[in-house]
């Protein structure tokens, strides 16, 4: 598949928004990228362009997006980007950058994070299934018998 992949790093600019919808849940917050330069003349570091993405998270990503993230926070996103243009009366309205995570994370060069694993959902538990018997009796191989397969023939 040809999907554009992108790891994003910057700061979560709205709260996560959370939706419980037929195909499960969702979330979504917006990121702020903003490049820093070493500027020269200065002697310091210095903020440039910021960029704004939607990120989008889906099923347990969403639910765990909506109890970690809070706005301000240092994060890392991977996803795939989705870029969308709405054009109205044929002229360009606006463009939006989206981000389908697949992975949120904490960015800890610049912080600390204490990591909690979710609770998994209770499955009902499956019936047992007998062992196999693994032991051979004398004159018996342990391996299966072997297909018999053509001869492959000669080619000249």
């Amino acid at each position: 598949m040809n999907e554009t992949m992108v790891c994003a790093v910057g700061n979560v600019a709205t709260t996560p928004v959370y939706r419980e919808l037929a195909a499960g849940p969702s979330a979504r917050f917006r990121l702020a990228v903003t490049s820093r330069y070493w500027d020269r003349e200065k002697g310091v570091w210095t903020d440039g362009h910021t960029n704004f993405f939607t990120v989008w998270a889906n099923r347990q990503l969403a639910s765990n997006t909506q109890a970690s993230l809070s706005v301000g926070d240092p994060v890392i996103v991977q996803g795939r980007l989705k870029v969308r243009t709405e054009t109205r009366e044929g002229q360009p309205n606006w463009s939006s950058a989206d981000i389908d995570a697949v992975a949120i994370g904490h960015d800890l060069s610049r912080g600390s994070s204490a990591f909690r694993r979710s609770a998994k959902p209770e499955a009902a538990p499956a019936a047992p299934r007998p062992e196999p018997n693994w032991e051979t009796t004398a004159g018996e191989s342990a391996d299966p018998p072997a297909q018999q397969c053509p001869e492959p023939a000669a080619v000249t």
